[in-house]
């Protein structure tokens, strides 16, 4: 077994940040598809990085090159160094309104961030953002979409084994476009389980554990500091998915099951759990988190993409084969290693001030 230093903390931050890649860019090739559709087209299920096709929102001629997801987790990257841990939710909200501007991502913007960040950029308040008619109740679906949890993994990257900070700096980074009690829930079951799986005692079951205190927890911080939405428990919800993951006889069938039970569209009470269960499914792979997520349609880069954070945590980045590795580094513009070498430095000195 392991012991957690500084070196071990560093390569299991890049894990995940590259896990978090993987699934996010093998799945914007089968985004909005049906999962035998996806099997029909490529002869089974997806297990490559492949350019996206023009009928998905990333097309691309560009095999292994991120979405909006990625795209704004390292923005917040960016964020959480410059503040050296410390969130402040007006440098991030500066920072998402430039990526909303100038992001060459910034065209796949989900339902909830594409406005608010509109009129954030315009100085407009956001108060009439999904107004109902002329009263004050907000869409049910306001804030109650997967993009705090697509993004959310480096808030449990500076906190390792603390699943308490790592919720707390998933609110702070949801709260701009996402402020629910379901937002909140699903941002802390990822950035929770993450949490976790940085630790060198960490497995399938510690993270799926954490991932759902972590959403216990952002459910009630939520509720106390947010606007509570109608909608079902993500809390409930994960646990229906990776019940489905332990009792299906394949891989296959444990997608099925999973979409049947707890669904894969936008809506963070089916994406996040769905990404859990598939975490469980895969046990803990990170390729094998990627194709999960890659093949159970609809939203499909981004459940992937949560999957494949805590996935390379937990396992690290040699558990993504190098030619898969080399793609998304030379893909992407950032330089993902760099990235995980500043979350690192956070991360080891959190972790040092807890001993």
């Amino acid at each position: 077994m392991n012991e957690m230093n500084e070196a071990y903390l560093g390569k299991h931050i890049l894990g995940s940040l590259l896990g978090a890649a993987l699934g996010d860019a093998m799945g914007a090739a089968t985004e909005q598809h049906q999962i035998d559709e996806i099997i029909a087209t490529h002869g089974g299920l997806l297990d490559k990085l492949i350019p996206p096709p023009v009928d998905t929102f990333s097309h691309s001629d560009i095999a292994g090159l991120v979405t909006d997801d990625c795209s704004q987790m390292f923005a917040l990257i960016e964020v959480l160094i410059a503040t050296e841990g410390k969130l402040d939710e007006m440098a991030w909200i500066k920072r998402l309104i430039h990526w909303s501007q100038y992001s060459p991502m910034r065209r796949q913007q989900g339902p909830t961030t594409k406005p608010l960040l509109a009129a954030l950029a315009a100085g407009e308040s956001t108060d009439h953002i999904g107004v109902v008619g002329d009263s004050t109740r907000k869409l049910a679906s306001m804030g109650t979409t997967n993009g705090a949890s697509m993004r959310v993994a480096p808030a449990g990257l500076i906190h390792p084994g603390d699943i308490e900070a790592a919720v707390w700096t998933a609110w702070i980074s949801a709260k701009p476009t996402h402020n629910t009690q379901i937002a909140a829930s699903g941002a802390g079951a990822i950035a929770a389980g993450v949490a976790e799986a940085l630790l060198p005692t960490a497995d399938v079951f510690s993270v799926v554990e954490a991932a759902l205190a972590g959403a216990r927890l952002g459910e009630k911080i939520g509720r106390e500091n947010g606007r509570v939405a109608p909608g079902p428990s993500v809390v409930r919800r994960i646990e229906l998915a990776v019940e489905e993951a332990l009792r299906a006889a394949s891989f296959e069938e444990a997608l099925r099951n999973i979409e049947a039970a707890v669904g894969n569209s936008v809506m963070m009470v089916e994406s996040t759990p769905a990404a859990v269960g598939i975490f469980v499914a895969a046990k803990g792979e990170p390729v094998g988190c990627a194709v999960g997520g890659t093949n159970i349609g609809n939203d499909t880069d981004t459940i992937a993409a949560m999957a494949g954070a805590m996935a390379g945590a937990l396992k690290g980045p040699e558990a993504i084969p190098q030619d898969m590795r080399d793609t998304l580094n030379t893909a992407n513009e950032e330089d993902i290693a760099q990235l995980a070498a500043g979350l690192t430095q956070i991360a080891w000195r959190n972790w040092q001030s807890k001993e």
